[in-house]
């Protein structure tokens, strides 16, 4: 179930994560279709599946999905917004309770917008809702080995790796290894006010309000 006072918008230094809503698409489908090429060969698509749809309607079930997620308290999926336009996303998934109180972080940036370090800050932000308003004790991002723009990221965040889970995933039709990174609430509190001072220069803010949003590597 959703945790009462779940913050739905979460505000850094320069980026605003929100969830994707339909009034989202038109930009959504500019960035995806114009770094297609550059995206798909690290995404997740099992041997002779088709590629995921991205017309109107699958980016509606897809809202839909993610919603149904946060209803649940089972995963947390945002639109990253730098300068009044849509550079990418970021998504807590398959948190699990009980003993573990564990998430996995993915994400994806705009060709374009690489390099500008949105993507760490992204990250920092979402770091402080986990640990501070969702109470989860650890976070794991698991990254292919050649990419090392997705690697740096880990690295700018000072993330420890835990080794090498060998063909963990199926991606672009190849069952790849990938570098596991990961980060417990208690890192987290010994570094949180380095995390504040480099990325956020202030607290990151949270509320629910819809601000108007406006206008390379990681």
């Amino acid at each position: 179930m959703t945790i009462p006072g779940t913050s739905t918008e979460l505000v850094g230094k320069r980026v605003r994560l929100r969830p994707l809503h339909e009034s989202d698409f038109d930009e959504w489908s500019e960035v995806r279709t114009r770094s297609r090429e550059w995206l798909l060969p690290w995404e997740p698509r099992p041997t002779g599946a088709p590629y995921p749809p991205e017309d109107r309607a699958s980016f509606l079930a897809r809202c839909s999905m993610r919603e149904r997620e946060r209803q649940l308290g089972t995963g947390y999926g945002f639109g990253i917004f730098a300068a009044a336009r849509f550079v990418g996303e970021i998504n807590l998934s398959s948190i699990q309770r009980g003993p573990f109180q564990n998430a996995y972080v993915g994400y994806w940036v705009d060709q374009l917008q690489a390099g500008r370090g949105y993507v760490p800050e992204a990250c920092v932000v979402l770091f402080h809702f986990a640990f501070e308003e969702l109470g989860l004790h650890r976070l794991q991002i698991s990254i292919i080995p050649r990419n090392r723009p997705s690697r740096r990221v880990a690295q700018k965040l000072w993330l420890r790796g835990e080794g090498i889970a060998l063909r963990y995933l199926e991606i672009d039709g190849r069952w790849e290894d990938h570098v596991r990174y990961a980060i417990t609430s208690e890192e987290w509190a010994e570094r949180r006010d380095r995390y504040v001072r480099q990325w956020l220069s202030g607290p990151p803010t949270f509320g629910r309000s819809s601000l108007p949003l406006g206008p390379r590597g990681f």
